[in-house]
This record gives structure tokens, sequence and C-alpha cells, in this order.
């Protein structure tokens, strides 16, 4: 008889030859009864609604939405195939979307169709589908098949969509616009629906955006039709993005006019760049000092299980894949190891950076060698194939947790370039560090890696206008993330640029932490040490652990309060470290445990010795 291992297998294998081609929705009778309960049973395939089921996971948590965005657009296609057959199409909103760009996961997709019951059907994760009654398909010309989608054509979609949506989108619609070759497209539908209203705004739309040759051609061709055309502007002056004079892919319109859009918000929220440090020596050194700080909370945002005291054995040496079977295996060791090696060269580029180089052509010429370093140790360790190290991602990726989802990956090729070109026209290094940061993230290039890359590229931005290395503390991630999705879903960089210049306005407040009277003294019942530190004239609350005393300080049966003025000046600069870093407690003030110290003990002081 089969082991239940051998009937899993058995149901995988009917399961792969179904995903043949991508694909990832299917009807329940596409399998038998057995394969489809086993399969969704061990997480491979879960129910969306009675009769349809998606790809996922077994490692997915229950509310992971990702299975699910992934395959939204796939379901919704074969879903109105099956009901509809070939009459039904999106709406000429949800058409404009994705014409666009604009790839977030909508709440609600409308669905238009003359077989429609005008029904709200629910789906998962709130999600819903409408399908909308329509008396008529629209005409052939009209439409056009895109990953299965029915949409309307760019041209016949801006036709279509009210006045309105060009005042509540304009982003959207001015991407769209400056996607058009001509205007020959919009003229047919506007001369066959005798809309010279519509022709009006679209015609003032085009001059407003730099394609004044388009409204012309718009306005003679009305008028020799016999109709009499009047320009208004469907726009508010302050909505005017695009004023390119040329067509441009619709990815590359759409990182232009969010970059303009979003640039005045940084620099109405963030502090004046300080100039390039004139003690490079010292800007240097505190990069070098934060470094374990910024390892342990870059990569724990990530999800990566690292500590502090990881991240200094592999700085110092102690990773070693080629003797310790451990060190091979371990993907968070490999993971440090990979974040080490950038950090160096990253180090190395703000040295240049504050010495005067040019911070965007120096990003764009080594990027792909941050990215390379990252994840080098685990292609060599065997976890991830060479062929991850090649550069920009050539699939789809999916952010957890996010109805945002990043372009194609085909969009990345245009994406990248014209980002790079947004950096170096851009004076201000505060919207290169802001905005820069978050339209990585968001055209999010590699299949893995974006968000150190990201933090790394802030840094280097930072310090061409000598703002110090910044730390995203993992206690913030929440915040971190919900202000990224934010710019990501409504495009508004206020929250986020508002965040980092909280982080920032840290370190350029110049804190510094001495220890003049640290009064340590034990706190019973919870196993600290309490002592003081002050900084100017405020004073910190400064906490160890007994954990650490007795792990990391060999405390060999000595009371807590004695192994601490033996190892005080070593902790004392464990927690200015850390204090310096902003890597604070909620309420200000610092607590070492023992992951937050090297492997290595720290050197004992004279006192401990001579004892």
């Amino acid at each position: 008889m089969p082991s239940p291992n051998e009937k899993l297998a058995e149901s995988l294998d009917a399961l792969k030859e179904l995903q043949q081609g991508n694909r990832r929705v299917f009807r329940s009778d596409d399998l038998s009864r057995v394969h489809r309960e086993r399969l969704v049973e061990n997480g491979f395939l879960q129910e969306v609604m009675k009769g349809w089921l998606i790809s996922s996971s077994p490692d997915s948590e229950a509310d992971e939405s990702t299975p699910w965005h992934a395959s939204f657009w796939e379901f919704c296609a074969r879903y109105c195939d099956e009901r509809f057959g070939e009459q039904w199409h999106l709406s000429p909103e949800q058409s404009l979307f994705l014409h666009g760009e604009r790839t977030v996961i909508p709440d609600q997709l409308v669905v238009h169709s003359p077989k429609a019951t005008n029904n709200d059907t629910k789906l998962l994760f709130g999600t819903t589908l409408y399908d909308l009654k329509v008396a008529e398909m629209p005409e052939t010309a009209a439409l056009l098949t895109r990953d299965g989608l029915r949409l309307f054509s760019p041209a016949a979609a801006l036709v279509r969509v009210p006045e309105s949506f060009f005042q509540m989108y304009p982003v959207e619609t001015q991407v769209v616009m400056a996607s058009l070759g001509d205007a020959s497209d919009v003229l047919r539908f506007l001369l066959n629906g005798g809309h010279s209203a519509k022709a009006g705004y679209l015609a003032k739309a085009f001059r407003q955006t730099g394609r004044a040759d388009l409204a012309d051609e718009i306005l003679r061709a009305m008028k020799g039709a016999g109709y009499d055309v009047r320009e208004s502007s469907p726009f508010e002056a302050r909505h005017i993005f695009a004023r390119l004079g040329r067509p441009a892919a619709p990815i590359v319109g759409r990182i232009e006019m969010l970059w303009e859009s979003m640039r005045g918000k940084v620099l109405a929220v963030f502090p004046k760049a300080p100039g390039l440090p004139t003690d490079k020596e010292a800007y240097l050194r505190f990069v070098d000092d934060i470094y374990r700080t910024d390892a342990y909370h870059s990569l724990s945002i990530e999800g990566y299980s690292v500590t502090p005291a990881l991240v200094e054995r592999v700085r110092q040496g102690g990773w070693d894949p080629e003797h310790d079977p451990g060190d091979r295996r371990n993907r968070d060791a490999l993971a440090a190891r990979g974040y080490w090696q950038a950090f160096q060269l990253v180090k190395k580029g703000v040295e240049k950076v504050i010495a005067g180089e040019n911070a965007t052509a120096l990003v764009r010429a080594v990027h792909n060698d941050w990215y390379r370093e990252l994840f080098q140790p685990s292609v060599t360790a065997g976890l991830l194939e060479a062929g991850v190290l090649a550069g920009y991602r050539n699939i789809p990726v999916y952010l957890r947790g996010s109805r945002y989802v990043p372009p194609k990956w085909e969009a990345v090729r245009d994406a990248m370039p014209a980002f790079f070109d947004l950096l170096e026209k851009e004076p201000e290094p505060a919207v290169r560090a802001v905005v820069g940061h978050w339209l990585f993230g968001y055209i999010h290039p590699y299949p893995d890696g974006n968000g150190r890359m990201a933090r790394f590229l802030m840094n280097i931005m930072l310090a061409s206008g000598g703002y110090p290395w910044t730390v995203i503390r993992i206690r913030d991630r929440k915040s971190y993330l919900s202000a990224l999705d934010r710019a990501s879903i409504e495009l508004d960089i206020h929250p986020f640029a508002t965040f980092i210049d909280h982080r920032v306005q840290w370190r350029l407040e110049r804190h510094d932490l001495t220890f003049p009277a640290p009064m340590e003294s034990l706190v019973f019942g919870r196993d600290l040490v309490l002592f003081y530190g002050q900084d100017g004239e405020a004073v910190v609350r400064c906490v160890i652990s007994g954990e650490a005393l007795d792990n990391h300080f060999h405390a060999d049966g000595k009371g807590k309060l004695e192994v601490f003025r033996a190892n005080r000046q070593a902790i004392e600069e464990e927690v200015r470290r850390k204090y310096l870093a902003g890597d604070t407690e909620v309420d200000g003030s610092i607590l070492i445990r023992l992951d937050d110290l090297p492997e290595r003990p720290l050197a004992p002081s004279r006192e401990a010795r001579d004892s």
C-alpha cells in the first residue's frame, strides 16, 4: 500500500501537469476528488469559491493574501470566460488603470456583459467581482485582449471615461495620454460618436501635457467634420505632471509623473541638506560603527532571524562555511554574510560620494554589484542557482500582505534607466533619498533583496547631501511598510517622507551619551541591572539583562552588580553604540540583551583583569 508521502507525491504530479505554462487557477473538476482534497488539506491548493481553486503554498499562513493576489487577474479572466464566453469586458476605468500601469489589486472589479445579472460576487480577502448588465457589447475595434482580460483600448478608454475621472486620477490618464503616438485612434472614437465636448477637454489635456500637435490635430479634424469644439481643462493646475512632448512607455511615463508629483511633499517636511561633511573620517567611522545595528535591523525587516551577535561573528570572520556544515546550511548566516559583503561596497561608495563623486552615476554603475554580493554566499552554498546573480528579474513578484503588485518583469527594463535618469536630474538629496528609496521598491527590479537595496540607495543619497547614515528599526517595521504601501497604493508620499525625516532628525540633533553618574542598581525580580546615562540635559534609562551578564561576561556565580562594575566600560560602549544609532526602546531607554552582544566576549576592564 502506498505511504501518505507517496500518495501526496502522486497528487502533486497531477497538479504539476495542470500548472504548465504558469497556470495558477483551476476548476474543481480539473482534478479528481481524492487529489483535490489531499492538495487542499496539505496547503498546495486554496478554494476561492465553490468550483474554483488556486495554487497556494504549504508554508503560507491562513491570512496570507499573496497566493490570491498572484492569481487574481487570471481567476477573473477564466471565471468571466466560463460565465459569459466572449460577451464581457472590463470597465473603461479599470481598462485605463491597467494601461496606465496602476497595478493595485482592486477591492471591486466591475465587469460589463449583456449576460450579467448585476450581482456582486464575494471573493477572497475582501475583494469582489461585480457583473454589470449592459445592453450590448461595444464595437470590436474598441476592445483588445491582454493576458486573458478583455479591455478597452487606450484610446477608447480615454474617450469613454467621464471627465471627472481625469480629475480624480490625473496620473493614470496622463500616463495613457503620453503613451499615444498620434491622435488617430482617439479621433476615430470622437468623430464616430460625435463627442464634441470630450474633444474639447481631451484637446486641452494634450496641450497642457506638452502634446500641442495632438491637440491641434483633434481641433482641425473635429472642425472639418462640422463640430464646434471649445477647449476646457479637465485637470486642476497642480495635477498636470507630464510635459514630455513625446510618446513614452506607460511605465516610464508613470514613474516620471509620480516623481514630479511627490518631490514637493518631501521638501515640505525634510530638513535642509547639511552639505558634504568637512570631517570625512568621522563620517566614515560612524558608518563603520553603525554596521552591526544597520545589518541586524535591515535583515530582520526582511524576515531573517539574525541577531547582532551573528552579524558581529560574520564581521569578525567567524563565519566559516568551508569547515562548518551549520554555516553552509544556515540561511540566516548566509544572508548576514551577503549583507556584510554588500555593505563593504556601499561604504566605499559613501566614501567616494562624500569626496564629491556623483552619487547617481556611482549607483547606476555598481547597484548590480551590491545585489550580487547580497546573494553570492547563498549561491556558493548551493541554496540558490547561479542564475539568480544575473541581475534584474525575469519573473513576476508579489509583496506579502500588500494589494500593490510591482510592474511586470518586462517593464523593469524600461523602468530602471528612467529611474536613474530621474535621480540624475533631481537636485535635492532629500528627494533622491526618499522618493528614490520608495520608487526602487515600487519597481522591485530584483527577485529578492529589493528592501535592502532600497535602503542602501537611500543612505548613499543621504550621504550626497551630508545627511547621516540612517537605520530603519525592526520595531518600526509595521509603520515603515505601511508608509511605503500608502505611497504605492494611494500615491501619498507624505507619511513615508515624515517617517524617514524623523529617523534622520535623530542623528542631525547630534546626540551623545555619557555616564557621569550611572547609579547602577539591581532590579529585583526581573534579573536586570539598571543604570543611567546622560545626553545633554536629558537622563537616559539603560538596562542590561542578567542573561547577558551571566553568559557573555562569564559571571561564574558572581553577583550581577559585581559583574556589571567589572565590565562597566565595555557595557557602556555597547549602550552608547545602540543609542547613537537611534536603536532605543519605545520609551527612549536602551536595553542590552544577550543577542545584542558579539559572540566573542568583549575585553574585560582593567579592574576585572586585576581581580
